[in-house]
């Protein structure tokens, strides 16, 4: 019934058509609604579910449609949409007729994409098994890989690899096949067309399992069923994928795993409705695996119904198999007349379908069955295999002699054109010179911005050290003249009192009462005066060994200046029994402008809230630390930058070494440790350190 109402829309499809080709001779017109119908109906065509008299009848009326088109890339279009039709339903006779027309209207129109599309279908027909012409099939396909590379049509250009490889493997040139399928997958890869790279994986495997190279096989089968998993294809498509990968494990001698693959192919769903064929397939290969592994209890009942459901369909390829594998069971369980039977059978099928590899087989087999025969068996079977060699070693030259024309052919058009660029090569040359001159005169003169640029900071260094130079002279200065006036009365102001007291104290020998008070009052003033006199020689003195670091103080403005517009808090500590002031002036610049260099690098960069800073004495190093709670970077694959570069040069100019510690989230830490040689030895008797360093 179903079948009867679809057969009827298509008359009706039809009768519209027809309609619509009458308006066209009358002068009306309907494009829009004429290509839509005439998608649908090739569309319909295709169906192997309508009878073929419908199914000719639906194609004839479309391409007389399509004859009464404008002369345009549309009517192309829908000439290659024919041809393939046709190739669909395998109806050679219509397929070469439709297949030459929409080539040659192609070549008048210049429509290279159906030129390319026309090539294809004539390379895919050749390489039928029932036609078998592999160098034909060849020669189109690189035909259409030339036009597809020239339009930079990457996708049809690897289906077309795809293609050219399924007829390399047709004639044993597997290794062949697989340079033209890594090929195809490299031109895919930037694509990310998951349906076609999981084709291409797919048929790779098949060609490096024909080679024994079974790791790789099933790697890519993998890869093949991963891409397949990314794509809307029907999951029905992960059965073939485990039925190859099944023959691989076998091949390679692992039942157990080829078992699994089957039984996971045949697991599929709705796999018995959707593709019969590919069932049978798999359900013949999982009964000839439990034969290997001598679980002989189902494989004769699968044997037979895979050979019904391929005689149903009329699966000629896969009757041949079959009879052959119930050759190979009867064989086993010694039932050798059943099994000469269906070694016959499969050997005449092969016969009449051309499946040479099949024959060769049944040859071999009916050999052992039949060994009054043997020699005979044995005969043919080296005649047919020499001549098949043969045959397929002059193929395979063929597609070399095919591969060497064309590149011939595109290395001539290569010099056509080159010869046809020289003069706008000039012409860009001229322009390029332009360019260059532009450029060079611009490098001028930002090097010599550059060059001013560092002389300003050379100065800008002088200067700084200079103001810490006169600042240190200054302060030197002022403990000089502390230290003086310190000296100054103890020794003078201080012996005199010290005098006049020895001198009163004398004259208390006096007896007189009013004498003795007096002197013992001014003995006690004597004795305050020079207790303030100590007083203030005492705080003098101190006062000229207290450390008035100047350096110490422009580090502070350095961080102050530089933090607080940022947002950043800092936190310095320096060793206060340093004299700072006393390190070498080029000590000094270079700690200054390290500081300075961390600090912009973290405001930069880092995203801190916080920087610690210290200046501390350790062992025989002053160390310099710089440390900020910010984002942190992997030190082993961040960049050097020009401020690390910086850094490292200026610590390399006072003997130092720097090291740098940072990870992702923890924050960044800058550690410079500077020998004790660049401090002064009247700063170092202020440290704290070992005897020998002291003296050194």
């Amino acid at each position: 019934m179903r079948l009867f109402l679809k057969s009827t829309l298509i008359l009706l499809s039809l009768g519209l058509l027809s309609c619509n080709q009458e308006n066209n001779k009358s002068g009306k017109n309907d494009n829009t609604v004429t290509e839509d119908r005439i998608t649908d109906l090739i569309e319909e065509a295709k169906s192997t579910t309508i009878p073929k008299s419908l199914r000719d009848s639906i194609l004839k009326a479309v391409y007389d449609d399509v004859q009464n088109m404008p002369e345009d890339t549309v009517k192309g279009k829908y000439l290659s949409k024919l041809s393939l039709a046709y190739y669909k339903l395998k109806d050679s006779i219509n397929f070469k007729k439709m297949n030459s027309i929409a080539i040659s209207y192609a070549k008048e129109t210049k429509d290279s994409l159906r030129l390319a599309e026309g090539y294809w279908d004539r390379g895919a027909y050749y390489n039928w098994p029932s036609v078998a012409k592999r160098d034909s099939a060849f020669y189109y396909f690189n035909a259409t890989l030339k036009i597809y590379r020239d339009l930079e049509e990457d996708v049809n250009a690897a289906q077309i690899l795809r293609s050219i490889a399924t007829v390399q493997t047709s004639v044993h040139d597997n290794t062949g096949a697989i340079a033209t399928l890594v090929e195809a997958i490299e031109l895919l890869k930037p694509t990310n067309n998951n349906k076609r790279l999981y084709q291409a994986y797919n048929t790779l495997g098949i060609a490096e399992g024909a080679l024994n190279k079974y790791e790789d096989a099933i790697k890519h089968y993998t890869l093949a069923a991963e891409y397949l998993s990314k794509t809307d294809l029907d999951p029905i498509n992960k059965s073939s994928l485990n039925n190859n990968l099944g023959l691989v494990y076998f091949d390679s001698g692992d039942f157990e795993k080829a078992k699994r693959a089957f039984q996971n192919a045949l697991n599929t769903d709705s796999l018995m409705i959707k593709r019969p064929e590919s069932y049978a397939r798999t359900l013949g290969n999982l009964a000839r695996t439990n034969l290997e592994l001598g679980e002989t209890a189902t494989v004769e009942n699968d044997l037979y119904r895979a050979l019904h459901i391929r005689d149903s369909i009329g699966d000629l390829e896969g009757l041949s198999l079959n009879y052959y594998h119930l050759a190979q069971y009867f064989q086993r369980v010694g039932i050798l007349p059943d099994a000469y039977v269906y070694a016959t059978n499969a050997r005449d099928l092969a016969r009449e379908i051309n499946n040479n590899l099949r024959y060769l087989e049944t040859l071999l087999l009916l050999a052992e069955l039949d060994p009054e025969n043997a020699a005979a068996y044995q005969g043919e079977y080296i005649a047919l295999r020499d001549s098949m060699q043969i045959e397929e070693r002059n193929i395979r030259d063929k597609f070399g002699l095919i591969r060497y024309e064309t590149a011939e052919t595109e290395a001539e058009n290569i010099q056509l054109s080159r010869q046809r660029l020289i003069w706008i090569g000039i012409a860009v040359g001229v322009g390029l010179l332009a360019i260059a001159l532009f450029i060079i005169v611009d490098q001028r003169v930002k090097n010599q911005r550059l060059r001013f640029q560092q002389q300003q900071q050379e100065a800008n260094q002088e200067i700084f050290n200079l103001m810490l130079a006169q600042k240190q002279k200054l302060e030197e200065g002022k403990q000089t003249e502390q230290k003086r006036i310190s000296e100054e009365l103890h020794d003078g102001i201080l012996g005199e009192m010290n005098g006049v007291r020895m001198i009163l104290l004398g004259l208390n020998k006096k007896g007189d009462e009013a004498a003795v008070a007096l002197r013992e009052q001014a003995i006690e003033k004597l004795k305050e005066v020079q207790e303030e006199i100590r007083a203030i020689s005492h705080e003098l003195n101190d006062a000229s060994y207290q450390k008035f670091n100047n350096f110490i103080s422009s580090i502070e403005d350095l961080l102050k200046s530089s933090c607080q517009p940022a947002g950043i808090d800092y936190h310095f500590t320096y060793d206060q029994d340093l004299d700072w002031d006393s390190l070498q002036g080029i000590t000094k610049i270079n700690i200054y402008r390290i500081l300075q260099e961390s600090l912009q690098n973290c405001i930069k960069h880092a995203d801190a809230s916080t920087v610690y800073v210290s200046f501390e004495i350790n062992d025989s190093d002053l160390v310099i630390t710089i440390q900020d709670n910010g984002r942190g970077f992997d030190a082993a694959k961040g960049k050097k930058g020009i401020g690390h570069k910086n850094i490292k040069s200026r610590v390399n100019k006072i003997n130092g070494e720097w090291h740098l510690k940072s990870a992702l989230g923890i924050g960044t830490t800058v550690l410079v440790e500077i020998p004790l040689e660049h401090i002064s030895p009247e700063a170092k008797k202020e440290i704290s350190l070992p005897k020998d360093l002291q003296e050194a």
